[in-house]
């Protein structure tokens, strides 16, 4: 049998192994070149079709997170993006070279050659997939991978097609620098981690720019796989990948071998992970523009922040170490507070000489929800109690020429309201007579404050209060009264510490200021709005750039310099505050402040504020939902949180002196303790008082100590006695207003009568103890007119106390309520259960003409 012939023998054969003619050649050459070549011409159609991307026409739309800084630089928070994640825009001359050459050796060497896709990238891939039946290596070039992350199509052929033609249209667009730029900013470089600038600062806590090249070649690796190498889930799979990415810069001549081998050897460290939740009240309260709810409507708001999404860098003024030590403060007095009812504690520390905020604490803890945490009491409105004294005060010296060693009555009181009567009362609840005003500010007694408040109507008060940024108080002087002294109105307590802040600048206000400064976003980065860095300790505040000269607040004189200072004297003054605070309280620190506290009617609102010759602190304490607390005052529930505080403060700004008085504008004279007139040789107790100049020279010579002759025997007054018989002594004397609670207090008040074994008195009726013919009596409370009313909740008996003014020499009087007498002796006051109905009510005596008749209801 004859063996098969071969398949090339034959005439078959023998035609296939005759080569081909020139002209067949030439067609399949053009055949195969046009099969090679139409992908590319239908890529290249498709790609001038194809739009460009709206975040890559648009170069302002970069969707970025907000980064906030303290006043040093450290971040205290970030914000994210719209798109949930962490983003910031770097642009690529900021990056550094070591993340570039990493980036291209990871994945691209042949970025700067190809045209947005890599026909030997495509083919080597292809090849590995058929020798291999797997994927071994991908195609993508990083501009292809930029494609896939501003348009995500599905991984299909078409959507293949559609990604590479986009791609060949970036490059179209875009110069290699420019889509290397938008790669490294939008592209993920970890979970929730948009960009590399993000990832760096997240992972390593620094700069791109500062990478080491173990670093840099480790952020190269994630956009591979983003999950897969995110190092929180452990480094180990990273660092392999980090390796080879090192490895293929070696092989590339992107890096040298001992470059290499010393990034193999550095391990992956990762920067510890911060709470990202520093100063969360501030930060809330600057991007929502809360800030400004004591500024002029309108008024421009220098420090203000913008809206979140125009903000890449927001850099506050607050200290970060103070704000997290004074966070710790106030959970530790709400906690120690706990057993007297108190939920809640803010503080917030200004810097004076700019109006920087230093530290905010808008609650104990923000994530408190029983204590209600997240409200924030530096914006709260809550009554500040004695807290606007000071300023009562200051206008008083101004307006009414007060000065500090002015007499003020403190004594029974009432005043008229559209409501009835309002009689204030003492925190101790007793009378002190007459106090001067030095002494009524630093204890802080409430009924002179109201009689001052009084004497300069309640409309003047509102109008200072206003310019000292207390706006809050809109309402009608009549809403408020006389009792807007003691805070019988709602503040913030950021206005309420700017306002101690002006007083502490010696009348300039500035308003507050918690930005130093801002950049919007990419790719302009400009720095729009700035100050100066803090002034030394003891200088001037800077003036700004001329440039800003237009939008930063110049201060604006509110009050008196020279009387400022005088209040600043007293509410340092330790001594003064001893009646009412005793030794050792919490405003007694081991250098100068000058303090006041305040309590809320009901106890629902502790503070106390004050100042340093650099810092205002001020704190409030209580409950977010207006609840009582378990009866303590401004000194025992704010205070030690203030002195906390205010040590926290002193360790950032060191504390010093105040500046002495000007000598120029005040004095400090001798006073008569008593009077605080210049005293005269019958005056026993005198001290020394600071006044302004003017003020000084205009002191009358004391008029309330007389020295009058009276009878040894029996210490009244002396008529023709024997000069034996008779002694001078020094003795009070007071004005109609304090007479009543002089004779109660005992004071030492000359007698009215003369002694029945002398002679008559020359120009006297003689002892019959009767009043000068003619001389007036009047009832001294209740004034015509008033309205009381009587709670139906109290069951205790519930009275007002009848008071009558009687001129010397009277011993006996009564009160005529209704038709019916009432006998009375000094003081002649007396206490009168409340009846419903209308009354009327006059008082005389025997030798006096009667007063006028008044009328008053009870219902």
């Amino acid at each position: 049998m004859r063996a098969p012939s071969p398949p090339w023998t034959g005439r078959a054969g023998l035609a296939r192994l005759r080569p081909r003619s020139p002209r067949s050649l030439r067609r399949a050459a053009r055949l195969a070149l046009a099969a090679a070549v139409a992908p590319w011409l239908l890529l290249a159609f498709i790609a001038a079709l194809t739009p460009l991307p709206p975040e890559l026409r648009a170069a302002e739309d970069h969707a970025v997170s907000t980064v906030l800084y303290d006043r040093h630089g450290t971040v205290l928070r970030e914000l994210r993006a719209g798109d949930g994640a962490r983003a910031r825009w770097l642009p690529l001359a900021e990056a550094g070279d070591r993340i570039q050459r990493a980036l291209l050796a990871a994945e691209d060497r042949r970025f700067s050659l190809h045209p947005g896709v890599d026909p030997v990238a495509i083919a080597r891939a292809v090849g590995q997939l058929a020798a291999e039946r797997r994927v071994v290596s991908g195609a993508s070039t990083i501009t292809q991978q930029l494609a896939r992350t501003l348009v995500p199509r599905p991984r299909t052929a078409r959507g293949k097609l559609g990604e590479m033609a986009l791609a060949l249209r970036i490059e179209a667009s875009l110069s290699k620098r420019e889509i290397l730029e938008q790669y490294l900013n939008r592209v993920a470089f970890g979970p929730g981690l948009r960009g590399v600038e993000a990832a760096s600062r997240f992972y390593f806590d620094k700069p791109t720019a500062d990478l080491s090249l173990a670093e840099a070649a480790a952020l190269a690796s994630m956009p591979r796989g983003p999950a897969l190498y995110d190092p929180r889930r452990g480094t180990g799979p990273l660092e392999r990948r980090r390796n080879r990415v090192l490895d293929r810069m070696l092989a590339a001549g992107l890096a040298g071998e001992a470059e290499v081998a010393r990034a193999r050897a550095e391990p992956i460290a990762l920067a510890p992970r911060g709470s990202g939740l520093g100063a969360p009240h501030l930060v809330r309260a600057v991007l929502g523009g809360a800030l400004d709810g004591g500024a002029d409507p309108g008024a421009e708001r220098p420090g203000a922040a913008p809206s979140r999404g125009r903000a890449s860098a927001i850099t506050l003024t607050i200290d970060r170490g103070l704000q997290r030590e004074i966070e710790v403060l106030a959970q530790q007095t709400v906690r120690g507070l706990s057993d007297r009812d108190v939920g809640a504690a803010a503080v917030v520390v200004l810097e004076n000489a700019t109006g920087e905020i230093l530290a905010y604490v808008g609650s104990h803890d923000i994530d408190d929800a029983a204590g209600l945490g997240h409200n924030d009491g530096v914006l709260a409105l809550r009554q500040p109690g004695s807290a606007l004294k000071p300023f009562v005060y200051e206008l008083a010296m101004e307006r009414l020429g007060f000065t500090a060693a002015t007499v003020l009555p403190d004594v029974e009181l009432s005043f008229p309201t559209p409501d009835g009567s309002y009689a204030p009362r003492n925190y101790d609840g007793r009378f002190h007579g007459p106090v001067r005003l030095r002494d009524a500010l630093a204890s802080s007694y409430n009924v002179p404050a109201v009689w001052t408040a009084a004497a300069l109507g309640p409309e003047r008060v509102l109008d200072r209060l206003r310019e000292l940024g207390l706006r809050s108080l809109d309402g009608a002087p009549s809403r408020y009264g006389v009792a807007i002294a003691l805070g019988d109105g709602e503040v913030r307590l950021l206005d309420l510490a700017n306002a101690y802040a002006t007083l502490a600048r010696g009348g300039l206000y500035l308003p507050v200021r918690a930005v130093r400064e801002w950049t919007d976003a990419p790719p302009a980065a400009r720095v729009l709005d700035a100050v100066p860095a803090a002034p030394r300790e003891g200088s001037a505040p800077a003036e700004p750039p001329a440039a800003r000269a237009s939008s930063t607040p110049r201060g604006a004189r509110v009050l008196d310099a020279a009387r400022a200072r005088v209040v600043v004297d007293i509410l340092a003054d330790d001594k003064a505050r001893l009646a009412s605070f005793g030794e050792g309280s919490a405003l007694d620190l081991p250098f100068p402040v000058a303090a006041k506290t305040g309590t809320s009617k009901g106890f629902r609102d502790n503070i106390a504020v004050g100042f340093t010759p650099d810092v205002t602190v001020a704190v409030w304490v209580g409950n977010f939902d207006g609840s009582p607390m378990g009866g303590i005052s401004g000194i025992t529930g704010a205070g030690p949180l203030f002195r906390d505080a205010m040590l926290a403060a002193a360790r950032v700004r060191p504390p010093r002196p105040f500046d002495p008085p000007d000598p120029e504008q005040l004095a400090e004279i001798e006073v008569c303790s008593l009077s605080g007139m210049r005293p005269t040789a019958a005056c026993p107790h005198r001290r020394r008082e600071l006044l302004p100049r003017g003020d000084a020279a205009a002191i009358a010579p004391c008029d309330m100590h007389e020295a009058v002759r009276v009878d040894r025997r029996n210490g009244l007054r002396a008529g023709a006695c024997p000069d034996a018989a008779v002694e001078e002594r020094v003795f009070e004397r007071y004005d109609a207003e304090l007479t009543a609670w002089a004779r109660a207090a005992g004071r030492p008040v000359a007698p009215d009568e003369a002694s029945p074994l002398c002679g008559a008195l020359p120009g006297r009726d003689g002892a019959s103890g009767a009043a000068a013919p003619g001389a007036p009596v009047r009832v001294a409370y209740p004034p015509d007119g008033a309205r009381f009313v009587l709670d139906p909740s109290v069951n205790s008996l519930q009275a007002i106390r009848l008071r009558a003014d009687v001129p010397p020499g009277v011993r006996r009087a009564r009160f005529v309520l209704d038709g019916r007498p009432i006998e009375v002796g000094p003081p002649f006051a007396l206490d009168w259960p409340l009846v419903a109905g209308a009354h009327r009510l006059r008082v005389e005596a025997d030798g006096a003409s009667a007063g006028e008749e008044i009328a008053f209801s009870v219902e």
